[in-house]
């Protein structure tokens, strides 16, 4: 089965994943990020909103936290491990997150990059689309 899984052994070159690091280390000094991030998300859909019934946001927000630096650090190189154990966890078998709403997960976050990131441009957004797909991809394949 791993060789039907989208291959993460090719990196995404430095001066991509580098923007993206540098964008996301900005985003993260502003206190508000993950926060706007998730009032983005769950406004997104009714369907979103129901994921999150009873989830304690606070945890939530470190998670969300740690899986971007995950979702960056594939794309510079290091194996997908955390990536898989994701897709395991929010496949069909585990949380049950249908691959259609990463799209709104996605748009939220990049929405809320633009927001908070004081040096946001269209390179650093498609360096944003550039790493997200490679893992994004990686996450669904699982469900």
């Amino acid at each position: 089965m791993l060789s039907e899984l989208p291959s993460t052994s090719s990196r995404i070159p430095n001066d991509v994943t580098d923007i993206v690091m540098q964008s996301y280390g900005r985003c993260c000094k502003v206190e508000l990020f993950f926060e706007d991030f998730y009032s983005l998300f769950l406004q997104s859909s009714d369907e979103v909103r129901s994921k999150f019934v009873n989830t304690n946001m606070p945890a939530q927000r470190a998670l969300l936290r740690q899986g971007i630096m995950n979702l960056v650090m594939v794309s510079r190189g290091m194996p997908d491990t955390k990536l898989r154990q994701l897709g395991k966890t929010h496949s069909r078998e585990g949380f049950n997150i249908p691959p259609h709403l990463y799209q709104l997960w996605v748009d939220a976050l990049l929405s809320t990059i633009k927001r908070h990131d004081n040096e946001h441009s269209l390179d650093v957004h498609n360096a944003w689309i550039h790493v997200l797909n490679r893992g994004i991809a990686v996450i669904q394949s699982y469900y």
